[in-house]
């Protein structure tokens, strides 16, 4: 293996580095004094670093501490990551104007500035490199994340100190610095240690014209960072943690932390991977002009689980702390291949009651405890393989016309809308567009059908965004993303009896799925379609379905939850329809959507025919947010729904399809 020369930077000389970063434009940022706390901030030279102070933490303590010692980088963390820089908590995303039936939206592109990070320690160069990972997964990735992480040039610091909350060693991200940084440099009393890890180190380090490190000095860095390891030991059993995890979503110990912890999103903002947002919309007073914008969020947060219909899918405490800390050191793996968590202590020092994630995983997840069963399946199924770095692009929006729209029940519209795309006109069925009006939030809609030129988009009206799409005259433009998300898998029942379950509006989504048997009808076996509906007035799509129900090659059959003596047909759930029917189940493919109770009854009763979990297809339209995986709002154990979904299987699902607070 070859290893970098090192040199030397006299203490005296540090501004020279500073003007070196400086001279090709860049403004550099690193630690500072501010409010008795180190933070990251910029800097115009070495004056502004905390000469001369220490830092102390524990469990909900931090304590600054002056030395009187020329050292700077002897405080461990500051208060601030670096995501302050490269996942910024305010982003605006696009600019959206309506001028009569025209809509007119344009993406805003992240120009960020050239940065330099001076003092970025080992956790934290493995923190910016999780938080890539994940910022760059899904169809799209995050363009500006992408910008502003490709602008900045890493100068690292090994640790010379450590304090009782860093657990690096454990999560395999410290306290060494092994790659990852453009410059690499160890503080002695006298000065620095300096190592390129880069081209662009190189260069830096030649302009600089430093000797070459004696021997003394470079065995006095390595000392330091390896008194640094034997200080932190191995406070955590990492080796099968997730495993453990997985197995321990009952555990007790869950809601023993529900009673002490304040759900302040403290951990999830001080955290350097968390990426967790949501989209902000704000426009003029006549809602004409508008500004979309990003901001950090938390899975801490109340409404960060809600979905249409005001339902919340986590809306315990339990549930939130439980999503967060298995996210972090379990289906973190599934996504993106690795740990979220680095081992850098601040969600321990800055939580208010002292919540040590150490100590909890310790009690939830013991080393000891028996593997058991575990709730979804040890790795990610066909398609859903951890998401590796990719080319990103700024979204893509498409402006279509709505040609007419087709009411379908009190409260839900079919819009018929127009478009030339190639992209959306080559839509599968089951993928789904993000729909975007000035001054309103973006919702996800189902494809209810797939034109030669255009898509119909059946939308029930569940707030103001969906109500303002519903309410479009025909003329009026609309803008469109997509599609996006993994479809029905219709060819896999080729050869095969095929049965659609569909539930209230479930059955847009299905529309499609049905119009692709029915076209090459010779190429399935027996198609049983079922219909269920909370009333008569609910049903969707009714002329088409009496006239299926007229065809000698399928069985249609439909029930409501309730009726009145208008209603000559079924009363009750959807399930009632096959339960005494005479179908064996052993080669059938089975396309299910509608609520997620309703799934979940539908998908235990196909079990029970003898239908393969395998072959049972639902798809889980929950809380998507932008659609392509990188807000976090629709996780579900090792899935992110919008990007890895609408469509699972019920074996990819495990048991967390239809988990409690999942």
């Amino acid at each position: 293996m070859v290893t970098e020369p090192a040199y030397f930077l006299p203490r005296a000389q540090l501004g020279r580095l500073f003007e070196a970063l400086r001279a090709d434009g860049r403004r550099v940022v690193g630690p500072t004094l501010a409010d008795r706390a180190v933070i990251y901030d910029e800097l115009e030279g070495p004056a502004e670093l905390p000469t001369g102070w220490e830092t102390d933490t524990a469990p909900g303590t931090y304590r600054l501490r002056e030395t009187g010692s020329d050292r700077s980088f002897d405080y461990v963390l500051p208060v601030t990551s670096w995501k302050r820089y490269t996942h910024p908590a305010v982003v605006p995303l696009a600019r959206a104007r309506r001028d009569g039936a025209k809509v007119d939206i344009e993406a805003i592109v992240a120009e960020p500035p050239s940065l330099a990070f001076v003092g970025v320690r080992a956790c934290e160069i493995a923190a910016l490199t999780i938080q890539e990972r994940a910022m760059r997964a899904g169809p799209l990735g995050d363009a500006d994340h992408a910008a502003r992480r490709d602008a900045a040039l890493i100068v690292a610091m090994e640790c010379a100190a450590a304090t009782s909350t860093c657990f690096c060693t454990s999560m395999g991200t410290g306290p060494e610095v092994e790659g990852g940084a453009d410059l690499i440099a160890s503080e002695l009393d006298a000065g620095f240690v300096l190592r390129s890890g880069s081209p662009a180190g190189s260069d830096l380090l030649a302009t600089l014209d430093l000797r070459l490190a004696e021997p003394v000095e470079v065995q006095g860095a390595a000392a330091q960072v390896a008194a640094v390891r034997a200080r932190i030991g191995n406070p955590v059993a990492a080796e099968g943690l997730p495993q453990r995890l997985r197995a321990a979503l009952d555990s007790p110990r869950w809601e023993e932390i529900a009673e002490r912890c304040l759900a302040c999103a403290n951990c999830t903002l001080v955290c350097p991977t968390c990426f967790c947002t949501s989209v902000a919309v704000a426009s003029d007073l006549d809602g004409l002009d508008s500004t979309t914008e990003r901001h950090w969020d938390s899975c801490f947060s109340l409404g960060f689980g809600r979905v249409a219909g005001d339902a919340n899918f986590r809306p315990k405490v339990k549930d939130r702390y439980r999503q967060w800390l298995t996210h972090k050191f379990s289906t973190w793996f599934d996504q993106f291949g690795s740990t979220g968590c680095v081992g850098c202590g601040r969600c321990v020092a800055w939580c208010p009651v002292g919540i040590d994630v150490r100590e909890e995983l310790g009690a939830i997840a013991p080393i000891t405890a028996p593997a058991g069963p575990i709730p979804w399946p040890p790795a990610p199924a066909e398609g859903h393989a951890p998401a590796a770095l990719s080319v990103v692009a700024p979204a893509r929006h498409v402006t279509a016309v709505v040609e007419r729209l087709t009411p379908e029940t009190t409260d839900t519209v079919t819009l018929h809308v127009a478009t030339s795309d190639e992209a959306l006109l080559a839509a599968r069925p089951g993928q789904f567009v993000m729909v975007e009006l000035p001054a309103f939030a973006t919702p996800a809609i189902s494809i209810s059908r797939i034109r030669q030129d255009g898509l119909d988009l059946t939308i029930r009206s569940a707030g103001a965004a969906t109500a303002a799409i519903g309410a479009l005259a025909p003329g009026a433009e609309v803008a469109l993303r997509g599609p996006l998300g993994r479809g029905w898998p219709v060819e896999s029942a080729i050869g095969r009896d095929v049965v659609i379950v569909a539930g209230g509006v479930g059955l847009a989504p299905l529309r499609p799925v049905i119009e692709a048997v029915m076209a090459e009808r010779a190429r399935f076996g027996a198609v049983r379609l079922y219909l269920g509906a909370r009333t008569p007035g609910d049903r969707l799509f009714v002329a088409e379905m009496n006239a299926l129900a007229g065809r000698a090659d399928l069985e249609v059959a439909e029930i409501v939850d309730r009726a009145g003596p208008e209603w000559l047909g079924r009363v009750g759930i959807v399930t009632h329809l096959f339960d005494q029917a005479r179908w064996s189940g052993d080669r059938v493919s089975a396309f299910v959507c509608g609520p997620e109770r309703m799934m979940q009854a539908t998908a235990a009763a196909l079990a029970d025919r003898g239908v393969d979990p395998a072959a049972t297809w639902v798809t889980l339209e929950r809380n998507m947010a932008c659609g392509v995986g990188t807000c976090g709002h629709c996780q579900l154990g090792p899935f992110f729904v919008c990007r890895d979904g609408p469509v699972f299987s019920i074996a990819e699902l495990g048991t967390a399809f239809g988990r409690e607070g999942l």
